[in-house]
């Protein structure tokens, strides 16, 4: 791998990494809010799967959909499909940030979407870190 290609892995995972304390400390603020704390969590995987496909060097389509991002993945390390279902459910919430597709989330939900996000950027960083 050369200098360049490691230097965008590194930039993918530390915004995927920012993205998830952002997550952790809106839960805390008064109102609750959860749709902001989706929304990160959502940030958080896109921007680890697509550190993985700077590391297979494939191109990064502009999407937000995770599940194509981990069809993208899994055609080079099939194990990514067991991520399939943390995939399905941060999808939708790419979009919470627009008031059309706002929803009140509650905080249950919020707290499963958080866990999948760390899930996911564990995934990927044992796979883009360890990797030769």
């Amino acid at each position: 791998m050369d200098d360049l290609t490691a230097r965008a892995i590194a930039r993918w995972i530390e915004k995927a990494e920012r993205d998830l304390p952002t997550a952790r400390t809106f839960p805390r603020e008064e109102p609750r809010l959860t749709d902001v704390v989706c929304y990160h969590c959502q940030q958080c995987a896109e921007k680890a799967l697509k550190a993985f496909l700077v590391r297979m060097d494939v191109h990064i389509e502009k999407t937000h959909y995770l599940r194509r991002l981990l069809t993208l993945c899994s055609d080079h390390d099939p194990a990514y499909a067991e991520l399939d279902p943390i995939a399905t459910g941060l999808s939708d919430y790419a979009t919470v940030r627009y008031p059309d597709d706002w929803r009140e989330i509650p905080g249950t939900e919020a707290a499963e979407a958080v866990l999948g996000a760390a899930q996911v950027l564990a995934f990927v960083k044992l796979r883009v870190i360890a990797q030769p």
